[in-house]
């Protein structure tokens, strides 16, 4: 169903525990809750425009909206190659 599968079993199995539900079942939401977190910014700015737009917002109310939105939501990280992770830490 979503592109990287859920690899941290400590996760799912606390999440079937505090839920009732079975591995199976909290492997999936975990994976569901995790697939909505990576989606990168500019998927969520358009998927939001047009969810706005079709409910008759204007563009001015949509950037305030979207861009208040952002401040509070987790984004997917960028990918960052090896090289891009060592410069981070040493500068």
């Amino acid at each position: 169903m979503h592109d990287v599968p859920v690899t941290d079993a400590d996760l799912v199995a606390r999440i079937a525990t505090s839920t009732g539900l079975s591995p199976a079942e909290a492997a999936r939401v975990v994976e569901d809750v995790l697939a909505w977190y990576r989606e990168p910014v500019e998927d969520y700015v358009r998927r939001r425009h047009a969810s706005l737009r079709t409910y008759g917002h204007r563009n001015e109310e949509i950037y305030a909206l979207i861009a208040a939105e952002l401040r509070e939501r987790l984004v997917a990280a960028p990918q960052l190659s090896e090289r891009q992770v060592r410069r981070t830490i040493y500068g």
